[in-house]
């Protein structure tokens, strides 16, 4: 299993303090490309430090929502909405080419995700605005990273239609629902301790299951493991979950 961040989350002088220390604990950098968080000079020095590290370059686009950091919800024609993708996704391709790097996969970030998740015509409007960009791309296709549910093999069928790989995804730090989706931030405990977040890595990474808020054992298949760049104790937690894999 691959261990991945949300990262490049700066803009202007906000500043994420954890990359360079997190960096070299993952195998996935999701860099923000500037509408929920970061900015031309965020993204390049991100793009910099992963290839330093050997680490790959994701893409992490996301509502235009700055504001909110990109976790409230909008209401956005599919064809908006698949301009907004393409558009934040090359632009981070292009910033990593201009760095001798390659953006390999798409991970949606925020509101944009779990919508994506749960709304099937949003996600076809993901696939398809990436697929696109593989049609007219040179380049090794772009990979998109989604949660990996028990709906695995439905996303494997729909993904198949555009000739989109799939990464699937699951989570250390967020608890999880019984429907296998993560847990509205704004409920309490929704984002784990840092204890709490090794524990359930180490159930995902030995067992392959979840323990959702109810207390009940859900079985999640997945490729790579994801440590919030923001949560409280995220260099450490990524270092334990390093040593455990």
């Amino acid at each position: 299993m691959k261990l991945n961040c949300d990262l490049g989350e700066s803009f202007g002088a906000w500043s994420m303090p954890v990359e360079a220390a997190i960096m070299a604990e993952i195998d996935q950098a999701n860099i923000a490309c500037g509408f929920h968080a970061g900015d031309p000079l965020v993204m390049k020095q991100a793009i910099r430090l992963a290839k330093q590290h050997d680490v790959d370059i994701g893409a992490h686009p996301a509502y235009p929502d700055l504001q909110g950091f990109g976790r409230r919800s909008m209401a956005i024609a599919a064809d908006e909405l698949s301009a907004m993708i393409q558009y934040q996704v090359s632009a981070l391709s292009g910033m990593a080419k201009a760095c001798g790097a390659n953006v390999s996969y798409v991970k949606p970030h925020g509101a944009l995700y779990n919508d994506m998740m749960k709304d099937t015509a949003v996600m076809r409007t993901v696939m398809q605005s990436i697929a696109e960009i593989n049609m007219q791309s040179l380049d090794s296709p772009l990979a998109l990273m989604v949660q990996a549910t028990s709906q695995n093999a439905a996303l494997k069928d729909a993904a198949q239609e555009w000739g989109l790989p799939l990464y699937f995804e699951a989570f250390s730090d967020r608890r999880y629902t019984d429907e296998g989706l993560l847990q509205s931030r704004l409920i309490e405990g929704a984002v784990l301790s840092e204890s709490d977040a090794l524990l359930q890595a180490k159930q995902l990474i030995s067992s392959g299951t979840v323990t959702t808020a109810s207390g009940a054992t859900l079985a999640i298949e997945a490729d790579s493991l994801c440590v919030h760049g923001d949560t409280k104790g995220a260099v450490n937690i990524a270092k334990k979950i390093r040593t455990f894999l």
